[in-house]
């Protein structure tokens, strides 16, 4: 074989090898195939901030993109509420009790937030969520306990969260990629949120978050 023969099946190889690498990426399913995508406008985002300051000091929503903030010394959403500080949005006019649904947005954390919920699913026979996905150093974890993402701050970072209330699975997604399954905390009404919202303990003072492209998807 001469030299150039080699090269040529050296190419054609590399060719082969690179057309096979992306017909395996077009393979690899979307977190919201089989999914119908729901309507949503200003009426299905409501806002819960610390009671006794405007929105404005809390939250803004320019371009697109949804920031929110919080400081560990705020007070709660109302004034007779024992929670933790938050300034969250609730995703109204799709509660749900029973099938699959899932949840979509773009998140971005700052470095030094660390202590936080940043999105959760409201509702349950047993406690008030069924899942809260908080940032602690950078790092995604199923409230306080499990693993899920590592690496997180200052980028932005697709998050996917689907919920078969039926078979009482939740399956998150990072950046298209599933991280954690779970099962859930029974049924109850059920309902998205995303923002930020204190931990019990371990809050940094200062907790952001900035969300876009928030969508939601039913089977």
């Amino acid at each position: 074989m001469t030299m150039k023969t080699s090269y040529c099946c050296s190419v054609v190889v590399l060719l082969l090898f690179l057309c096979s690498l992306k017909e395996l990426q077009l393979c690899v399913a979307d977190p919201t195939d089989g999914f119908t995508q729901l309507p949503l406008s200003d009426d299905n985002f409501v806002l819960q901030k610390p009671y006794n300051v405007p929105l404005s000091a809390r939250y803004n929503d320019r371009d697109g993109v949804r920031s929110f903030w919080v400081y560990n010394h705020d007070k709660p959403f109302k004034h007779d509420s024992g929670t933790r500080p938050r300034t969250e949005v609730r995703i109204q006019g799709y509660d749900y009790s029973s099938g699959v649904w899932q949840f979509e947005g773009y998140a971005y954390v700052p470095k030094g937030t660390s202590g936080v919920t940043i999105v959760q699913i409201h509702g349950a026979s047993e406690g008030a969520t069924t899942l809260q996905l908080r940032i602690y150093d950078g790092n995604m974890k199923y409230y306080k306990y499990n693993v899920v993402a590592t690496d997180l701050y200052d980028k932005w970072f697709r998050v996917n969260i689907i919920h078969n209330v039926d078979e009482g699975k939740i399956t998150v997604f990072i950046d298209g990629e599933q991280k954690f399954v779970v099962n859930d905390q029974g049924p109850g009404d059920l309902y998205f949120k995303c923002g930020v919202y204190a931990a019990p303990a371990g809050s940094s003072n200062y907790m952001g978050s900035k969300w876009k492209n928030i969508k939601l998807f039913k089977k």
